[in-house]
């Protein structure tokens, strides 16, 4: 979980809660699921465990988590993304502005298009990809393929953060999920079209073939490609 990441000592409160919260609105923990254990999460977090209390305790009073005491306890989240909606995605433009909304679609495709780049490079240079790296790309191609409407864009990031983090850069991975951050919002607003969906699932087995084929521009370009649909869409939506 790339995005469970040590936060700094100045702010630990506000990192944390910012850190959990972009876990669970990206998905990277699921509604029903528990967070890690506190022991683990402190560590990885770099941060007391007061700390991290606090920080729960603040997203439970907010409706984020339900914490469970006992031997099957823990944080599980409750948050579930609201159903797609044209007017949600008008109110969630209008919040950030058309400029912010510029810059954080250009944001993402740059930092995207670079690590189905760079991976696909470490591809070529290695003369194939290692049994890992397509293991896991095609299991996340494989769960978003088979997934109901309801898991759909948390899978969706999933198989998008996957690829960033599988070029072994953590500060690449840490701001692919920072840019998706930024635009997860509109995303989960945008309503769901089967031949959107259909269109986006051959898209991401060509920047999977693309990887694994070990070819950086083919990569880049499918990625690039994906992207502008998306951005096409929320224009569709918006006009």
């Amino acid at each position: 979980m790339t995005v469970l990441r040590p936060v700094r000592a100045g702010n630990a409160f506000e990192e944390t809660v910012e850190r959990l919260l972009q876990a669970i609105k990206l998905g990277v923990v699921a509604p029903g699921d528990k967070l890690p254990p506190e022991r683990e999460l402190a560590v990885r977090l770099g941060i007391s465990r007061v700390t991290l209390r606090e920080a729960i305790r603040a997203l439970s009073e907010a409706g984020y988590l339900d914490v469970r005491r006992g031997r099957y306890g823990g944080a599980f989240v409750t948050y579930v993304p609201p159903r797609p909606d044209a007017g949600d995605l008008r109110q969630a433009v209008k919040k950030m502005g058309p400029a912010e909304l510029s810059d954080a679609l250009t944001f993402r495709l740059a930092v995207e298009c670079g690590a189905a780049q760079v991976l696909a490079a470490q591809v070529q240079a290695a003369a194939g990809p290692t049994p890992g790296q397509r293991d896991a790309l095609m299991r996340r191609l494989a769960d978003l393929d088979g997934a109901a409407l309801e898991d759909y864009r948390r899978l969706d990031t999933a198989f998008h953060l996957s690829i960033a983090e599988l070029t072994g850069s953590t500060l690449l991975a840490t701001t692919c999920a920072d840019a998706r951050s930024r635009v997860s919002d509109l995303l989960n607003a945008i309503p769901m079209l089967q031949v959107n969906l259909d269109h986006a699932a051959v898209q991401h087995r060509a920047i999977v073939d693309a990887i694994l084929a070990g070819d950086p521009d083919a990569a880049r370009r499918a990625v690039t490609e994906h992207l502008e649909g998306t951005a096409a869409l929320l224009r569709a939506f918006l006009s």
